[in-house]
């Protein structure tokens, strides 16, 4: 497997064995039923679309019943494809452990939906300064000022940091160590914070960047 679904419960802190305290954020991670098998030769591509997160039956429509009533697991909450060069070795119905995939020492990437944070002013979301707060200034004390020339370029550049939707948005966070594994609670416990809310859904990759 490439990646596994997770749930953010937290964060916290523990003592290692040299006694130094370690921030963690506990991820409930799995376990993940396989769903279905994608091949090339049906599909294009190689893949495993697996779930995670229980779900009443009745809060999901009749075709994607149907599909989960396949795994014999019943119904998901989270429905995600990993991409994978040989599928041959994972049937419809199993369900993947965060055991199988990672252990404590380990890098992983981990993305998820940051906290949405709504419309948000320059001051806070960007860091700007503002404006004197006094020496003439006149109402005029959270703004952005100029945001580009009359003749040239003409126009506003793309990109150029203005007010607007701050956070709800993916946030990947990387190369982060793998503290501990729970195995019979299904718990991860990563060094540091992961993008997102309490009880928000992350997808946890082994690490790009080790």
């Amino acid at each position: 497997m490439t990646g596994i679904i997770g749930r953010k419960i937290g964060m916290t802190q523990i003592y290692n064995a040299e006694g130094n305290v370690i921030p963690v954020t506990v991820v409930q991670t799995g376990p993940c039923v396989v769903i279905q098998k994608k091949q090339t030769a049906t599909d294009g591509y190689n893949a495993l679309q697996v779930g995670f997160g229980a779900k009443k039956a009745q809060r999901v429509n009749k075709a994607v019943q149907g599909h989960m009533a396949r795994a014999g697991k019943g119904a998901f909450e989270v429905l995600k494809e990993f991409r994978l060069d040989d599928v041959s070795q994972y049937e419809i119905g199993q369900e993947i452990k965060v055991s199988d995939m990672f252990k404590a020492g380990d890098r992983v990437d981990v993305s998820g939906i940051s906290k949405g944070h709504g419309f948000a002013g320059v001051i806070k979301r960007w860091s700007f300064a503002g404006f004197p707060g006094s020496h003439g200034t006149h109402e005029y004390f959270r703004h952005r000022g100029s945001i580009g020339n009359r003749s040239f370029p003409g126009r506003v550049r793309k990109g150029k940091k203005m007010a607007g939707h701050w956070g709800n948005e993916q946030v990947s966070t990387q190369n982060l160590e793998v503290v501990e594994i729970r195995a019979e609670e299904n718990l991860m416990l990563v060094r540091g914070a992961v993008p997102g809310a309490k009880q928000g859904v992350v997808i946890l990759h082994p690490a790009v960047k080790r």
